[in-house]
């Protein structure tokens, strides 16, 4: 076991820099490093001397695979065993998903630039900590998605708040599928700002030191890759468009394109109640008007799924005994009622995430 800390911190001139250290893990996320980066973030706010924060990821493999989620299986067992959120809220990975969800949004708002490296892999927890800043930077090696109804879970981490206002429907194709981005899809669907080659990084963050975020980043920018995704827009905003996720499988299977009727194909694959839950999160979340708003509800929708049965199987499948074979209940979308749907959006109570909405989004 490394004795090295999880989260390096370091300020190199003017830039505080923040490195994500749990390389053999692709850097996934746990408690204490997002309680660590929450504080570094709070601490640099007020310094006078740093003028641009950065985060990246240690190793090659990428920025952040996201939440440890062979930490949440156990925790998960335990929930269903008990079966009520309360529980769920008071957990480990309960209070986890509340700091977590915390910074997020103080990322959101970070009072100077915060420059994201989505180097490599960049899923579900990763995106929360890079896809909310001011300047986001993907490169040729990037691949960036929100893989959570394959584990029959619901994209979190504000993720509901990014693919709602995808263009059209590119959203809820990359969230039902669990679609991987490239960079020109990062870009193109506003998951990232800008193009810079992997090789380029670290000149990048040495410019950063001694000049201001938007001019650093001019200089190593380049033509981000064309969308593959974009130009599949005739279908997916077609399909898409549909009121239920079982309406819209039908659109896909019906479809002449190849690729719409892999997708539905792909989803079918999926969790059905998960995939029930994320529509109508991400139809909520196109109509909030902050990113705190999102991440309160989101927090009530995590905590149920913790008590989930499929939350449990899922990764299971995926990730402990590594069967791909999950058993979902219910088994199909059409044995999801409504009433196991409004269960996810429940309120909690007291344990309410309770983020402040901004005056000017209420």
């Amino acid at each position: 076991m490394s004795d090295e800390p999880e989260v390096l911190v370091e300020q190199r001139g003017g830039l505080g820099l923040i490195t994500l250290n749990r390389p053999k893990a692709i850097n996934a996320l746990n408690h204490a490093m997002t309680l660590t980066i929450t504080e570094q973030l709070h601490a640099w706010a007020t310094d006078d001397s740093v003028r641009t924060v950065a985060i990246t990821g240690a190793g090659e493999r990428g920025l952040c695979a996201g939440g440890d989620i062979v930490a949440i299986h156990h925790d998960a067992k335990e929930q269903q065993a008990a079966g009520h959120v309360g529980a769920a809220a008071d957990s480990a990975t309960g209070k986890f998903w509340r700091d977590e969800y915390i910074l997020n949004a103080l990322i959101g708002r970070y009072s100077k630039p915060y420059v994201a490296v989505m180097d490599g892999i960049v899923m579900g927890g990763g995106v929360g900590l890079s896809a909310h800043g001011s300047h986001r930077i993907v490169t040729e090696r990037s691949k960036v998605g929100m893989p959570e109804v394959g584990i029959g879970f619901i994209p979190d981490v504000g993720g509901t708040y990014l693919l709602s206002r995808a263009p059209g429907e590119l959203g809820t194709h990359i969230a039902l599928t669990t679609a991987r981005l490239g960079a020109g899809d990062a870009v193109a669907t506003g998951f990232a700002d800008y193009y810079v080659p992997a090789d380029q990084i670290p000149a990048l963050l040495t410019t950063l030191e001694t000049e201001a975020a938007d001019t650093a980043i001019a200089k190593f920018a380049a033509e981000a890759p064309e969308s593959a995704l974009v130009a599949q827009r005739d279908w997916i905003d077609a399909c898409y468009s549909a009121d239920t996720v079982a309406e819209i499988v039908a659109r896909l299977q019906a479809h002449e394109s190849p690729e719409a009727n892999k997708a539905a194909t792909d989803i079918l694959g999926k969790s059905p109640v998960a995939l029930q839950v994320t529509l109508r999160s991400l139809r909520s979340a196109k109509g909030a008007g902050s990113l705190e708003a999102v991440l309160n509800e989101e927090y009530r929708v995590s905590i149920a799924s913790l008590a989930s049965h499929d939350l449990v199987e899922g990764i299971r499948a995926q990730v402990v005994d590594k069967d791909r074979d999950p058993q979902w209940s219910p088994a199909t979308l059409s044995d999801v009622t409504t009433a196991q749907v409004d269960g996810y959006f429940a309120e909690l109570g007291a344990r309410e995430l309770g983020l402040t909405i901004p005056e000017d989004n209420q």
